[in-house]
């Protein structure tokens, strides 16, 4: 039997703001953490860029970074966390708290991004306004790439991922994290950006299901679907249905609006972390760990050679 030592929450709080609770460490290169710990790390990162500068750096060196650096144009925002090892973008995104504000994501018209596609213009401004501060920081970058974010900034770390592949700096993302993302383009450019991209969307999350496919939206990515309890779930699509119509009759007996509650950033980060406990219990007692491709829903085709190879848990 293996003994791991307890993940140790660290807590930021700034007064009269709620507590910022955070389980990830970054010890070394990203590459070598367990697919849940990066998804994890993302998460809390994602988290991370909803505070300002002072409380964002604070609780990014408590995580292990060397440093939190804000971008702000226009309202427009992202932080980019610095370690030894990594650097990690992280789109600072909106939490609806009503349906105005959903519909609002819903009702924007599309715009052409050269042989790319097209790509919701509303999100693709937010990056052009952020694009001129960032490029600079990442040209010549040594320190491999990883992109996350939530909701808005969700769209956001998917449009500014492409921008860095495409773009002059050819820079290969290893990894974009999502979480509870808008829908982005057309079918041409959220399949063609060669990025592993890994979508979470958490059960009646209704921000996933805008703006609507009938406007020609697609998404993009190998999806990743919590169930109503929490749980990573592989499942199929009629399956999915039936959680989410369960999960919404369930909302309700407790007098909650399921697909906005589903929507919040810390909900997703606790059922990665109920998921990361389960694998380092296993681990612990010897046991087989849950494998990635029993929790993703592959976008297309096999795994590719290098998620072939990823380790989903750290060796004993």
């Amino acid at each position: 039997m293996t003994t791991l030592a307890p993940l140790t929450p660290q807590r930021i709080q700034d007064p009269g703001e709620r507590e910022l609770v955070l389980y990830s460490q970054v010890g070394g290169p990203i590459r070598d953490m367990s697919f849940l710990q990066r998804a994890l790390l993302m998460c809390e990162a994602a988290l991370i860029a909803y505070n300002d500068a002072d409380e964002a750096d604070r609780a990014a060196k408590a995580i292990g970074f060397q440093q939190a650096r804000m971008l702000d144009n226009h309202g427009a925002q992202a932080m980019l966390l610095t370690s030894e090892h990594d650097q990690v973008l992280a789109c600072r995104g909106t939490e609806p708290k009503d349906w105005n504000d959903v519909r609002a994501n819903a009702n924007a018209v599309m715009a052409t991004v050269g042989s790319l596609g097209r790509v919701h213009s509303g999100f693709n401004r937010e990056v052009a306004d952020l694009w001129p501060a960032l490029k600079p920081l990442l040209r010549g970058t040594q320190l491999p790439m990883w992109i996350c974010g939530h909701s808005l900034g969700g769209a956001m770390a998917t449009i500014a991922a492409y921008r860095c592949r495409t773009s002059s700096l050819a820079l290969q993302p290893q990894e974009l994290h999502t979480f509870g993302s808008p829908r982005v383009g057309c079918g041409r450019y959220t399949a063609g950006s060669g990025i592993t991209h890994y979508r979470w969307v958490h059960n009646n999350d209704i921000v996933t299901r805008v703006p609507p496919v009938l406007m020609g939206y697609r998404h993009g990515g190998h999806e990743i679907y919590i169930d109503r309890h929490g749980r990573i779930s592989k499942l199929t699509a009629r399956a999915r249905v039936q959680d989410r119509a369960k999960g919404m009759a369930d909302g309700a007996r407790r007098g909650k609006l399921d697909w906005l509650a589903d929507h919040s950033v810390r909900q997703y980060g606790a059922c990665i972390l109920a998921a990361l406990e389960d694998e380092r219990a296993a681990q612990a007692a010897g046991l087989p760990v849950r494998q990635l491709d029993n929790m993703v829903i592959w976008a297309k085709g096999p795994l590719s050679t290098d998620e072939q190879k990823s380790p989903l848990s750290v060796a004993p």
